[in-house]
């Protein structure tokens, strides 16, 4: 869905690692309640420019436009501040935390004293408002049944969910996902499809996937990356007929 305005846009994006570069002219665009895939073979500069977002590489060139705005390049703590939040390719659940604390951490970023002060009882008026907002998230990826579960006890697409539910607890308008079917089987990537679904009317999505039964289902639009450059992007029908989407992918020449 595109209402016309602009959430995120990135434009001439350049990334160099010493005499390398990761990313080359890159640009890309988001709109409200859009879901946007950015593909590519292995190495293509995906993750690179999920990082570059995040403020966890250097930019060396390129422009961020937010809610059509200019901003800087974020530093990693501004994520929250600016709307924007990101799961990773692992889980990166604490196994011995339950799965109501594990989306509490991501919640603490937004209190003003943070997680261990409500842990510690010193502000509990804190710690009910944390328990709320991470509660709001695990009930978004229908796990709410399951806070009270250390996160070690969960099968692996259960860990998948409360991961993404602890990138929401923050409430972001923009949501980057990161291979979120990674690992899973055929239904539960059915499943993933849906979810996508349905945070989209809340957090447009940028996602990262190798999946290309996921990209198709539930991308509006597609960047297609291939040595840190763009090598198509629109519509998912026709970058998926691109010559030059053929050629990275089965890696011939047209």
């Amino acid at each position: 869905m595109n209402s016309g305005s602009d959430l995120l846009s990135i434009k001439s994006l350049s990334v160099n690692f010493g005499g390398l570069k990761a990313l080359n002219d890159v640009y890309l665009d988001l709109h409200p309640g859009e879901v946007v895939g950015l593909i590519g073979p292995n190495g293509a500069g995906k993750t690179t420019l999920f990082n570059a977002l995040c403020g966890l590489v250097d930019v060396t060139n390129g422009e961020l436009i937010l809610n059509n705005k200019k901003h800087d390049w974020p530093k990693p703590f501004e994520l929250p501040k600016l709307g924007i939040a990101r799961t990773l390719q692992g889980v990166g659940l604490f196994p011995d935390l339950t799965v109501l604390e594990n989306v509490m951490i991501g919640a603490s970023i937004k209190s003003k004293t943070g997680l261990i002060s409500a842990a510690l009882g010193f502000d509990k008026k804190d710690e009910r408002a944390l328990k709320e907002v991470a509660m709001s998230a695990l009930e978004r990826v229908y796990c709410g049944g399951i806070a009270d579960r250390k996160a070690n006890s969960l099968p692996y697409p259960v860990t998948k969910r409360v991961a993404i539910a602890r990138a929401l607890v923050s409430e972001p308008q923009i949501l980057l996902l990161d291979e979120p079917a990674g690992g899973l089987g055929a239904p539960d990537i059915e499943w993933m499809n849906l979810l996508i679904h349905n945070l989209a009317s809340q957090s447009a999505i940028i996602l990262v996937e190798h999946h290309m039964d996921v990209v198709m289902n539930v991308c509006d639009r597609l960047y297609v990356l291939n040595f840190g450059e763009v090598i198509a992007s629109g519509k998912v029908d026709a970058v998926r007929e691109d010559p030059a989407v053929i050629a990275a992918y089965l890696g011939v020449s047209h």
